[in-house]
């Protein structure tokens, strides 16, 4: 992590989103671990609640034997789909598609793919070190928050999709989908974080906005130049620090 991008950032959000707007947590994936012993879970733990810790500051790493929650395990790209997802979300305790046949479809569409190394890493952003590679920052934040983050993310795209809202679990959307762009050459912001099971988890009134750390820096270099610089946004921004 360039330490000269991370201040320039801290400081510009700060001064664009006010300085106790909570800052973003990034993730990466290797094979060192962050803290002194590896997570292992006695029961069911969602990693979203986890990301908590690392909200306040914590740097924490998860293996596949950290992750508990076989929909967690997956979307961290640690498994395959669990057997009876289908029935799970639609006819079973989750209820959020209509039948099986329809919840089988969205399945075969969800882009699940094999963790490149042991562990995936989080850190909050002012934690990074020089040595940290992060691949996917998130953001989670209150609708004002997210209108500017999600205009910045906007500001030098002349597609109107760049940013994208993908029917997925919590985690799927912070992670999976993210670190998928990320993979791409013109990487899209993925708002997320509306899956009901995972909201117990944030906040109320947040929602989450995962963006592959190439558009991240693409953001930081567009902040003075666009709109966070006006009398609209600045309206937007008394409001948020109130």
């Amino acid at each position: 992590m360039n330490i000269n991008v991370k201040e320039s950032f801290i400081e510009k959000f700060g001064k664009y989103f006010g300085e106790e707007t909570d800052l973003p947590i990034a993730f990466w994936y290797g094979n060192d671990l962050l803290q002194e012993e590896e997570i292992r879970p006695k029961n069911w733990m969602c990693i979203i609640g986890q990301l908590n810790r690392i909200r306040k500051g914590e740097s924490l790493s998860f293996s596949a034997d950290s992750v508990s929650c076989g929909g967690g395990k997956t979307y961290c790209g640690f498994s395959e789909f669990m057997p009876g997802l289908a029935d799970f979300l639609s006819i079973g305790k989750e209820r959020y598609l209509q039948n099986p046949e329809i919840a089988q479809k969205v399945i075969n569409q969800f882009p699940v793919y094999n963790a490149p190394a042991k562990y995936i890493s989080f850190k909050r952003w002012d934690q990074l070190l020089e040595e940290d590679e992060p691949e996917v920052i998130i953001f989670f934040a209150k609708p004002d928050v997210l209108s500017g983050l999600f205009t910045l993310s906007n500001y030098d795209q002349s597609e109107l999709q760049s940013t994208i809202v993908p029917f997925s679990s919590g985690c799927g959307s912070i992670i999976t989908f993210p670190y998928q762009e990320s993979q791409k050459e013109n990487p899209k912001a993925i708002l997320g974080m509306f899956d009901v099971s995972a909201r117990p988890y944030v906040p109320a009134n947040t929602l989450s906005l995962a963006i592959p750390m190439k558009k991240m820096l693409d953001m930081i270099a567009n902040m003075d130049e666009s709109f966070l610089a006006t009398d609209e946004w600045t309206k937007v921004k008394n409001r948020i620090s109130r």
